[in-house]
């Protein structure tokens, strides 16, 4: 393949989603302290005020509390041209704060309807690598190029929740999902024209393929949540819940003349506009609007009371990504339409918790968390700065009740590092994820 046809590589890399922050796909593990010590396997198991975003049901299982939580999340990711001739370089964005906010309470003294909901950061990160030789010059053949890469997201979701139980055994819930998300993301290649082999000179040098949309758009959007707890018997707990698809306004980008092109030569995937068929494609100055949804959700889990110190928690997940990312359309000004194919497929997540009361105060948990990245290794040169590979996911935690009203809690996880290769090109992308959290809870 010629360095030009590898250069137009990168536009299929725009499936631009909360995605790049998370650890499955874009979506957390869980929100708070409690679910990430657990694996994420909540569904039968709700244990704090999140629950609203994960199971709402359990808005009527947990009591009358509130809990603000905070969590660092700390990825380490990589772009690798070797392969090519070229380097390979970090992102250098590696820490991120997400917070979360939750209570519930009965709506009235007595009352088994319960009333609460909260904002819950679900995703938060970016990548910001630096200008990174591509490939060398092949004189009289091809000229050098080097790869620029920034992408900065944020998803945020609240959730007013409804729950309560008409039997002793049965709880239900729904929420209302209230969503707003940030997105702001960069791409291109620049050709070392002048032959100086290295990256100072760059930019004057001249852009081949550009794909700009780093002045940051933001959009609402909403949907809705059900959830059903079940008890089979005093010691085993069903839980159930559905997460619609969320359904955002378009994300409107002002952009400059070119902030879209390619004047390599090659046929950019354009339907119409930007320039001649098989000709440079320079797109002209406007509005660009593109249409980003969050996939539905759905999730089965049991939680299994042991004895008096022990339970286990099991959930499976499914993810729907193919109703959202398998390809992108920007659409422009003129009419101009950009299809950028993503290609990603659903996931299926399976997560298991274990919680271990030490006593009346002090409790211990340890969670696993698995799922298949949601793109094949076939598609890593669609996603250089959307490396959202990781798989198998360890966590540990805890909390310890400070006095019958205050409750302290933490969480630490590590996503096990993974590399994807490209087929193709033989370009690398690479994450692992590190995070730590707390949690103060408190108790009505």
């Amino acid at each position: 393949m010629n360095t030009k046809n590898q250069s137009l590589l990168l536009l299929a890399c725009l499936a631009i989603s909360c995605n790049a922050n998370a650890t499955n796909g874009y979506q957390l593990t869980g929100i708070g302290a409690y679910q990430k010590s657990l694996g994420g396997a909540v569904t039968a198991n709700p244990g704090s005020a999140m629950t609203a975003i994960t199971n709402p049901a359990g808005m009527a299982r947990i009591g009358s509390r509130t809990d603000f939580s905070l969590e660092m999340f700390m990825p380490e990711r990589f772009v690798d041209f070797q392969a090519l001739g070229g380097e390979k370089n970090d992102s250098a964005a590696e820490q991120y704060g997400v917070p979360a906010l939750g209570w519930t309470a009965p709506v009235a003294e007595g009352s088994d309807v319960f009333f609460g909901g909260g904002i819950y950061g679900t995703s938060g990160l970016g990548t910001d690598y630096p200008l990174t030789r591509f490939s060398p010059e092949v004189v009289g053949t091809q000229p050098g190029l080097f790869f620029e890469g920034f992408s900065a997201i944020q998803f945020w979701q609240m959730a007013p929740t409804i729950a309560w139980s008409p039997k002793k055994e049965l709880s239900l819930g729904v929420s209302l999902n209230i969503d707003y998300q940030s997105v702001a993301f960069k791409q291109a290649f620049h050709m070392d024209g002048n032959g100086s082999g290295n990256a100072d000179g760059v930019a004057d040098d001249g852009t081949m393929v550009n794909f700009d949309l780093s002045r940051t758009a933001q959009a609402f959007g909403y949907g809705l949540s059900f959830g059903l707890l079940y008890d089979i018997s005093d010691d085993l707990t069903l839980g159930a819940s559905y997460k619609s698809k969320q359904n955002f306004s378009e994300l409107e980008y002002q952009l400059s003349h070119g902030a879209i092109m390619d004047v390599s030569g090659q046929q950019l995937p354009i339907s119409n506009g930007c320039g001649a068929s098989g000709g440079p494609r320079v797109c002209p100055a406007g509005t660009y609007t593109l249409d980003l949804d969050f996939p539905a959700m759905y999730s089965l889990g049991i939680a299994y009371q042991l004895n008096e110190m022990l339970s286990l928690s099991f959930d499976v997940k499914r993810i729907e990504w193919s109703s959202t990312l398998s390809s992108l359309d920007i659409i422009g000004p003129n009419g101009e339409r950009i299809s950028l194919p993503a290609n990603w497929d659903d996931q299926t997540v399976i997560a298991l918790g274990v919680e271990f009361a030490v006593n009346s105060k002090l409790n211990l948990r340890l969670g696993y968390n698995q799922a298949d990245a949601p793109f094949d290794e076939a598609d890593t040169d669609s996603n250089y700065i959307l490396p959202a590979v990781t798989e198998t996911h360890y966590a540990f935690g805890g909390d310890y009740q400070l006095n019958k009203h205050w409750e302290l809690g933490f969480h630490g996880s590590k996503a096990a590092d993974k590399t994807y290769t490209s087929p193709t090109t033989g370009a690398s992308i690479g994450l692992g994820i590190t995070t730590f959290g707390i949690n103060l809870g408190y108790i009505f």
